[in-house]
């Protein structure tokens, strides 16, 4: 069966871990796996972008989030482009007409989003150094 995937924020607070500021008011419940995901992990922030609560970062730097019905994680150009050539995901477009080279965007929910965004936070937080 099926479930539906709801771009309504989840207003349960046990969805929230300790690390999440008060402006954030709740995530998008398919996000919330990649949220608990890193909930140990101190570096790890929670922000707002492209009008989604659902944003992680380290350093300061966005490496995973859920915008408009899609999981979006910042890898490697060339990982990005394995990706969208196996049909896994698209190119993220900002809403602009512009695609992000090293940006991935992946509809609907897949049991692969942890993994990806543990990829992401991998390569960012190298890359920040």
């Amino acid at each position: 069966m099926k479930t539906a995937v709801s771009d309504k924020p989840a207003i349960d607070p046990a969805f929230v871990p300790a690390f999440v500021p008060a402006f954030v008011p709740a995530f998008v419940p398919a996000f919330v796996p990649i949220v608990a995901a890193f909930a140990r992990d101190r570096q790890v922030k929670v922000g707002r972008m492209f009008s989604s609560s659902s944003v992680l970062n380290v350093n300061g730097k966005i490496f995973a989030m859920y915008v408009k019905g899609k999981f979006v994680a910042k890898l490697p150009k060339q990982r990005v482009n394995e990706l969208v050539s196996s049909g896994a995901g698209e190119l993220f477009d900002t809403g602009r007409g512009r695609l992000m080279k090293e940006w991935v965007a992946i509809q609907g929910r897949s049991a692969t989003w942890v993994a990806l965004a543990r990829e992401a936070y991998a390569f960012v937080k190298e890359k920040a150094k």
